[in-house]
């Protein structure tokens, strides 16, 4: 179970890390800004195994792939959205983010509330509801469960 963090249609990758931040020299630095002017607090508030859920075309803007990094590296589980830009959801499956469409979850789910996911199963859980979302291709899933694509690549 995670807790949601909820965030609007056209999130773009300078809103998930801006780009004065890019300046520094590691993720871990980076991180501490994540959604710094939409969730000044999202930072400190996520812990690992909550999830960011979106509405339309998260991630469009540049191609910068520390946007998906930080992400992982504040411990946020998936991104489940109504869709993806496309290279954000390469850069996330090649870093080892989980990303997730669900055409329904958005309207449902609230800010806080807390939630479950089944990437097997293409299943998402909010109280006694049960949500439906895209089960990943199967070497996509490979992928993931080994860290990204170059470490896939390494084993």
């Amino acid at each position: 179970m995670g807790k949601v963090f909820r965030f609007h249609k056209d999130v773009d990758t300078d809103q998930i890390i801006a780009s004065q931040y890019l300046l520094f020299p590691t993720i871990d630095e980076m991180k501490e800004h994540t959604f710094e002017s939409l969730n000044s607090d999202f930072a400190s508030q996520v812990k690992p195994g909550d999830f960011v859920v979106a509405d339309e075309n998260f991630g469009c803007g540049s191609s910068r792939e520390q946007a998906p990094s930080v992400l992982k590296a504040l411990g946020v589980k998936a991104v489940i959205a109504k869709s993806f830009a496309r290279i954000f959801y390469r850069n996330s499956i090649n870093i080892g983010m989980p990303v997730i469409v669900s055409k329904e979850l958005y309207d449902v789910v609230k800010d806080g509330d807390e939630m479950d996911l089944d990437l097997q199963a293409g299943k998402i859980t909010i109280g006694d509801k049960e949500y439906s979302c895209t089960k990943l291709p199967a070497k996509m899933q490979e992928i993931l469960d080994q860290g990204g694509l170059i470490a896939s690549l390494n084993n």
